[in-house]
Parts: structure tokens; sequence; C-alpha cells
């Protein structure tokens, strides 16, 4: 009897690819007139970009690059289960940190150019703990597959 081992699809590397896919998906949203209100008032970088996702979240060119290149990096580093772990826990822990720059910066100055609000703040938050939390899913062991043998 002879086996092949095969990576199993680990939770966290399923974890690692649907957040990158979210970043993904809502860094195009951001690029669209309708579902990104004021979108005609979106600046490159600035605390002056009035453009807003959802109607909710403050947005411009560089907010919105930056969502891109996270999802991107992610499906890039979910390929192994040390890599989706690194994300996850990474990118948490970027989001803490961009938490509290928003809640330590005054909101009307220029020192909030990627720019934030109050609902980007909690939102990232979120983001942060929910992505350190995946981290911590099983990265899965290696599935044993057997081919019978003829004697």
């Amino acid at each position: 009897m002879s086996e092949t081992v095969r990576p199993a699809t680990s939770p966290v590397r399923m974890a690692a690819y649907a957040v990158s896919a979210v970043f993904l998906l809502v860094g195009i949203l951001g690029f669209i007139p309708g579902v990104t209100t004021q979108y005609d008032r979106m600046e490159f970088w600035s605390v002056d970009s009035d453009a807003l996702l959802l109607g909710i979240f403050a947005v411009s060119i560089l907010h919105n690059l930056v969502h891109l290149a996270f999802g991107v990096v992610g499906f890039a580093m979910a390929m192994r289960p040390g890599g989706a772990k690194a994300y996850l826990f990474g990118g948490g822990v970027v989001y803490l940190a961009l938490w509290i720059y928003g809640l330590v910066i005054d909101q009307d100055s220029e020192a909030n150019f990627v720019p934030l609000n109050d609902a980007d703040n909690w939102l990232h938050l979120g983001l942060g703990i929910g992505m350190i939390l995946l981290g911590l899913l099983p990265s899965g062991a290696r599935s044993r597959v057997g081919t019978v043998g003829r004697s």
C-alpha cells in the first residue's frame, strides 16, 4: 500500500482567504460611485476627502488602494498555513494600531490623511480583534490518502 500526503485545507487558510476576499471587495466598492457617496469629493489622501463608502465609512483613493493591497497580500500569504496565521495576526495588529491612531488624532487635522471617521475607528477595532481571533484557528493537519496495492 502506498500513500500520498496532501495538505488539507486548513480553517486558518480558509479564514485568510475569506478576509482577503472581503478586503478586495471593499477596495473595489470604494471606487464605485453610488456605493461610495460623494464620490466626486474623493481625494487621493486628505482630511478633505468627503467620500463615504456605503454612506458611512470615510474613504480616499489611498484608503481604497490599501484595502486592495491587503486583499492581494492576504491571498498570497494564505497559500500556506503559517502565512495565513501571519497575515491574520499581523493584519489584526495593524488594524488595532490604526484604531488607536484614529482615536488619538484630531479628525479635522492633517494627521487624518487616510482619512478616518468614528465608523472607521470602530470597524478597525472589530477587524483587529476578529483577525487576531481568526489567526487562532487550527492550521490543519496533513491528510493521508491511501492507495490499495496489488499483491
